[in-house]
């Protein structure tokens, strides 16, 4: 009889020992929009804060933290992506352009995480070309996929199916792209949320990309409202030269797809500009306004269902976007508004509510930092770091990051012509060299260029507006610059 009690009470404790690990691994939920700037969530406190507030967004920043430079190492969204996955930068996982894409054998943070224990999934858009690996369950957009009664390929639909992966036949979804893929999320927690494992799971929405399709409920949602615009707006391009190359990313080069419809004539360069960013800017608000939405229906699943408090939940986007400044759109350039990425975190057994930090983190962070929640460590490849003595308490790990290292490799793109080049960013300064050669990626094509620097003190220049790189008075900067960025180069083992 005492040897059964024994047993009995042995196996009680194993059970209780087992329920407490399993609550202590918190669940993950990572979601990410398309083309989301930072700007454009009112929590950041921007210009567009009174004209669209995100109320939801701001929850989580208002219960959790609100990181403030957070940087994007390859600005497009195949790279940025393909860094989130494996901790990686672009020449270590292969996604140097939006013409690659990660290959199923690469080693990436799901992957540790299914080995951890944890149940994985991802839904909504992928990018990258090949089949997603890691992932217990997947139901995402094939390449770009569409805003209106989207297609979803899934782990089912792909069975027997050998070709391209974004060929897969697929099923059909009624509906605008962000409220599927939001219900599609929920139902996949549903499912799950009374699993002995704890979850991850990628949420990605397609909006707010271009073509800027909004839901049609929202429709006349700042109909007759006045967009405040950027400062920077009507920017001359004085002391940068190579600027002139960047045109067809300039809000005079919109097209009548964009704008949806006919374009007027015979305006200016700036009266077209003030045009265009108007009409521009109340769809890319409407998409913004479906994101508040469908995050809020997150957070009420969470809510109503006792997940809250051991759920990690990130915001963030594959990177920043132009909203006119400089009077462009698009991304890829080290520009703030095109680097800095959102980043909201929640956990309320560990982050304090209300908190903001400006330490540099970027997003090969990513992967350690979520690790780190679900305590595996750090794998070697991964080339980022854990931040989560930052969210916890605003302490930077020893040898922290005083500046991060970028490199857009997608020279003379079809689209924007745009310049291959590398830089450095400081919480002061930021150093770009535009080399401007293909090195024979993918989706680079061609085009002449002359390599030349550029240098923005962002101190006492914020908009970015003066080039100071050939100002004497900042050689030694400019050397000391030159010296760290080089270091970097070498450090991520950037050889080419």
């Amino acid at each position: 009889m005492n040897k059964v009690l024994t047993l009995v009470a042995t196996s009680l404790t194993a059970l209780q020992l087992h329920v407490v690990a399993q609550e202590a691994r918190p669940n993950i939920i990572y979601i990410m929009s398309d083309d989301h700037a930072l700007q454009a969530i009112s929590a950041y406190g921007s210009r567009l804060a009174k004209v669209l507030p995100t109320p939801n967004l701001d929850r989580i920043a208002n219960e959790g933290i609100r990181m403030d430079n957070c940087c994007v190492t390859n600005s497009i969204s195949a790279p940025s992506r393909g860094c989130i996955m494996t901790g990686q930068y672009s020449h270590k996982n292969g996604v140097y352009t939006l013409d690659d894409g990660l290959a199923p054998s690469r080693n990436n943070f799901a992957k540790e995480l299914q080995k951890g224990g944890y149940q994985t999934a991802i839904i909504g858009k992928w990018h990258l070309k090949h089949e997603p690996t890691g992932f217990d369950y997947y139901n995402v957009l094939p390449g770009q996929g569409r805003y209106k009664n989207p297609i979803l390929i899934s782990k089912e639909d792909r069975k027997g199916h050998t070709g391209p992966f974004d060929k897969t036949p697929g099923k059909v979804y009624q509906g605008h792209s962000t409220d599927v893929i939001t219900t599609q999320a929920i139902d996949w927690m549903d499912a799950h949320k009374n699993d002995d494992h704890p979850f991850m799971l990628m949420c990605h929405f397609k909006a707010p990309h271009r073509a800027w399709e909004y839901a049609d409920r929202f429709a006349d949602l700042l109909k007759d409202v006045e967009i405040p615009e950027p400062e920077n707006m009507y920017d001359m391009y004085d002391g940068r030269a190579h600027y002139t190359e960047l045109q067809t990313m300039s809000l005079e080069h919109m097209d009548e797809k964009d704008m949806k419809c006919e374009l007027p004539t015979n305006l200016s360069r700036d009266e077209f500009r003030k045009w265009a960013y108007q009409r521009y800017m109340k769809q890319y608000l409407r998409c913004i306004a479906g994101i508040d939405e469908n995050v809020g229906r997150i957070l009420k699943f969470l809510d109503e269902n006792g997940l809250a408090q051991n759920t990690i939940i990130i915001y963030t986007s594959d990177q920043g976007f132009y909203l006119g400044e400089h009077g462009w759109f698009d991304k890829r350039y080290m520009q703030k508004e095109s680097l800095n990425m959102p980043l909201l975190v929640r956990y309320p057994k560990e982050i304090k509510p209300g908190n903001t930090n400006n330490s540099i983190v970027i997003n090969a962070d990513f992967a350690p930092t979520l690790l780190d929640y679900a305590g595996i460590a750090k794998p070697d490849y991964m080339q980022g770091e854990s931040f989560r003595s930052i969210l916890k308490n605003g302490k930077k790990p020893n040898g922290w990051r005083d500046a991060m290292y970028y490199r857009y490799w997608m020279h003379g793109d079809r689209h924007h012509h745009t310049v291959a080049n590398y830089g450095i960013c400081t919480e002061r300064y930021k150093l770009t060299y535009y080399y401007g050669e293909t090195l024979n990626k993918k989706g680079t094509h061609e085009m002449p260029y002359t390599p030349d620097w550029e240098l923005f003190d962002m101190k006492r220049d914020p908009q970015e507006m003066k080039n100071v790189y050939n100002d004497k008075r900042y050689q030694k900067v400019v050397a000391q610059l030159k010296e760290k960025l080089y270091q970097l180069k070498e450090y991520y083992q950037d050889n080419e």
